[in-house]
């Protein structure tokens, strides 16, 4: 099996080049989306105690650092999974060794 057939064989093989990065680029739109999301919904839970027409001082700040913990750690997630990547092979690598 040659890399061209292991790749039909993942479903990529004649996908059209500006499709499959369209695709990705919309993938990672989507996954930026959803951590906007989760990011939101959980600060929101952690700083509003009773929602009003104005943020108080208190909630302002609150969600600042939340924001800013949520980035740092999720920044830090990222990077320990491309030092992972980075010292483990690729499945897709080593199929087609």
């Amino acid at each position: 099996m040659d890399a061209s057939s292991s790749s039909s064989a993942a479903g990529l093989g004649s996908v059209d080049p500006q499709l499959q990065h369209f695709i990705e680029v919309e993938t990672q739109k989507q996954r930026f989306q959803q951590l906007v999301h989760q990011m939101t919904e959980l600060c929101w839970e952690k700083c509003m105690d009773k929602p009003g027409p104005k943020l108080d001082s208190r909630a302002e700040a609150c969600f600042v650092n939340c924001v800013e913990r949520f980035i740092d750690t999720s920044q830090f997630i990222l990077n320990r999974l491309e030092q992972t990547q980075k010292t483990k092979p690729v499945f897709s690598e080593s199929l087609s060794d």
